[in-house]
C-alpha cells in the first residue's frame, strides 16, 4: 500500500485491511477496530462503534483529535459514535508521533499463547524484521482507562502488543506496515504454538542475526 495522499485514499486501505483482515481469520465481524491519522492533519479517523471490518465503507468512519473529541464523520452523515476502543488508539498515537496507523484485531493464536502464558517466538526473518518484540497488556475491560494506557506504554518501545484474552494491536507509519506487522505477529504466534505441540520451547530467530538486522 503507498501512503495515502487523501482521506478518500485513506478511508479506502482502511476498509481493504479490514476485508483482509476479517477474510484471513483475524477478526470476525466488528471484533476489532482500525484507525490512521489524517493526512496532513493533528486528527485521526477510527472504526465506528459496531462496525464490520468487512463491509466498512466511508460513513462508517469517525473523525476524532488526539484529546479524544468527536469532530463529526468522516464523510456527510457518517457516524459520529466511534468504537468502544477509540482510547487504544488515541493514547498510542500520543506517545508515538512516528506511527499514523494503528490495527486492532483478536487474531486467535497470538491470543492463545499468551493466554496459556508463553511467550510469541520470533521466528523468522520476516517475524524478526517486521516484529521485532512484542509487548504485552494483562487483560482490562475492553474500552477502559487501564487497557488504553497499558498499550500506549508498551507501544512506547514496541510495534505489536497483545492484550492478553482480547487482542493485539500493530503499529506503524503507514495502514500497510500496520496490518504487516499485524500478519507476522499472528504467524509468529502460530509457528510458536506448533513448536510447543511437539514440545520445543527454545527454537527461535539467531539472536546474532537479529542484531544484524537491526543494526544494518
Amino acid at each position: 500500500m503507498k501512503a495515502p495522499r487523501t482521506t478518500d485514499d485513506l478511508l479506502d486501505q482502511l476498509a481493504e485491511v479490514g476485508r483482509m483482515a476479517v477474510g484471513g481469520g483475524l477478526a470476525l465481524a466488528s471484533g476489532g477496530n482500525l484507525s490512521a491519522r489524517l493526512p496532513g492533519s493533528s486528527e485521526f479517523v477510527v472504526t465506528g462503534a459496531g462496525t464490520w471490518l468487512d463491509r466498512l465503507t466511508p460513513a462508517d468512519f469517525t473523525v476524532m483529535s488526539l484529546d479524544g473529541e468527536v469532530r463529526g464523520g468522516a464523510v456527510q452523515d457518517g457516524v459520529t459514535r466511534p468504537s468502544s476502543e477509540w482510547k487504544l488508539h488515541q493514547r498510542t498515537y500520543r506517545v508515538r508521533p512516528d506511527v499514523n496507523a494503528v490495527v486492532h484485531l483478536h487474531p486467535q493464536h497470538a491470543v492463545l499463547v499468551d493466554a496459556l502464558g508463553h511467550r510469541i517466538r520470533l521466528i523468522t526473518l520476516d517475524h524478526a524484521y517486521y516484529v521485532r518484540s512484542v509487548g504485552t497488556v494483562p487483560y482490562f475491560p475492553n474500552g477502559s482507562d487501564e487497557l488504553a494506557d497499558g498499550a500506549a506504554e508498551q507501544a512506547r518501545d514496541h510495534d505489536c502488543v497483545v492484550l492478553s484474552h482480547h487482542g493485539c494491536s500493530a503499529l506503524g507509519a503507514d495502514i500497510g506496515m500496520a496490518y504487516r506487522r499485524a500478519l507476522n505477529l499472528e504467524e509468529a504466534a502460530t509457528a510458536t504454538y506448533r513448536c510447543l505441540a511437539v514440545g520445543d520451547t527454545v527454537t527461535e530467530f539467531p539472536a546474532d542475526a537479529f542484531a544484524d538486522l537491526h543494526h544494518a
